[in-house]
């Protein structure tokens, strides 16, 4: 059992990772702008907002697995006031447009910088593939794109490693060419704060959905912390990276592609093909859900709902990845801590009530378990106490009974594969 729940955790960490780290950060542009861009202090930046969108996306998956979240409209309804709700709501899909048009923007930045083509061709043609791929199969196609986060990762360390071990000179040797940088949010800290606002409203919906798969609220915040200081440690590895080769990158729109293109040519043409592909999988994953989210109510409407805002969103990319990055991204960034103050406020002070449920949770797994077991016998006196135990969990009951029933038949099924005896002998009975 203990072992189990070490494999459920250490599965949310690795997908708050790849949650996380997505096309912004395989750019480069974002660690430039938050971090980078303030010279060696930023490094300390980015240690400041790796820690507090740790404990800002364990708060989230719990919360999503204390509610048993699908959605992250129930959510924001039980943890504020209605109106409050709705602005929260309303967050979410700004900030699903505006990720998605800025995605198309970068796309038309990756291949002006690799290959000299217009930015409109760029970002037309991920318009196109969006558009095609929004209309078929977008979960399967989204999933296998979602393969190459583990190679961003890869060659953001090998690259990191690389540079240390090399080092020839002062770490500092970059501090004033870096800090020329533009950087549109000031002090430092206050730039932290406001990435940490940016990462938590872009994963808050896929976060209380992953939390909500979960029925144990203190594995899904252990995970979510465990993952979210994974991820401190990647973006100080990018942060430093990006810093002590400065010079190579100059103010490239996409830093990434400009750094392993001057390691090696045929770095630079494969870093191409990561970003640009992850650069495709967060902008179909944005107008996606938005289409399905603006055609909630009419499900019939989502094909030209789902056209039309990914349209707009290529129009509006014309603006200029950079430029759009320096606008768009502070204010989103505003909105989710706007977001994070309410999530993390409900949380700190409702801390008795999650515990409380963590341990319903158990004594609900410990009754349905000894329900569904073919060697134990599940009495009336058991019945009655599963029943008032339901009663008093704040998810709903249909769902807590279902999400618990669901685990424990998967726990009994790898105890009955790891003891074969049993398994014949309970197939027997």
């Amino acid at each position: 059992m203990q072992n189990s729940a070490v494999f459920r955790s250490a599965k949310i960490a690795l997908a708050f990772v790849g949650l996380v780290v997505g096309a912004g950060f395989a750019t480069g542009a974002e660690v430039i702008q938050y971090f980078v861009g303030f010279g060696e202090i930023g490094i300390w930046g980015a240690i400041l907002a790796g820690v507090l969108v740790a404990v800002g996306g364990a708060v989230i998956l719990q919360l999503g697995s204390a509610f048993l979240a699908n959605e992250h409209k129930a959510v924001f309804r039980s943890v504020t006031h209605p109106v409050i709700a709705r602005i929260l709501d309303v967050s979410v899909s700004i900030t699903l447009f505006a990720i998605g048009f800025v995605m198309l923007a970068g796309a038309g930045a990756t291949m002006h910088q690799q290959l000299g083509w217009p930015t409109w061709a760029g970002a037309a043609i991920m318009t196109a593939l969006v558009i095609v791929t929004g209309l078929l199969d977008v979960e399967k196609v989204s999933s296998i794109i979602s393969g190459l986060t583990p190679f961003v990762v890869v060659a953001v360390v090998g690259a990191f490693l690389a540079t240390v071990l090399t080092l020839d000179g002062s770490f500092t040797a970059n501090e004033a060419m870096a800090a020329q940088t533009a950087t549109p949010i000031n002090p430092w800290w206050l730039s932290a704060l406001n990435y940490t606002g940016l990462v938590l409203v872009m994963a808050v919906s896929m976060c209380l959905v992953i939390g909500g798969s979960i029925t144990n609220p203190r594995e899904a915040f252990l995970g979510g912390l465990a993952g979210g200081l994974l991820y401190t440690v990647l973006m100080v590895m990018a942060g430093v990276l990006l810093y002590l080769n400065f010079d190579r990158i100059g103010h490239a729109s996409v830093p990434m592609l400009e750094l392993f293109g001057a390691f090696h040519p045929v770095l630079g043409w494969a870093m191409l093909a990561v970003i640009y592909a992850m650069i495709y999988n967060s902008a179909i994953g944005m107008f996606y859900a938005l289409g399905r989210r603006i055609s909630a109510d009419r499900p019939d409407r989502y094909r030209p709902a789902f056209i039309a805002v990914t349209l707009v969103g290529f129009a509006v990319s014309f603006l200029g990845f950079g430029t759009l990055m320096n606008v768009v991204y502070p204010f989103l960034g505003y909105l989710g801590l706007l977001l994070a103050v309410v999530l993390v406020a409900w949380w700190l002070t409702h801390r008795g009530e999650l515990s409380a449920e963590r341990t319903l949770r158990m004594r609900l797994s410990s009754l349905i378990r000894l329900q569904r077991h073919p060697e134990k016998r599940f009495t009336t006196a058991h019945a009655d106490a599963l029943e008032e135990a339901v009663a008093h969990s704040v998810a709903e009951p249909a769902a807590v009974t279902g999400a618990i029933e669901r685990q424990v038949a998967r726990d009994l099924d790898a105890e009955l594969e790891d003891d074969p005896g049993r398994a014949e002998g309970s197939h027997r009975a």
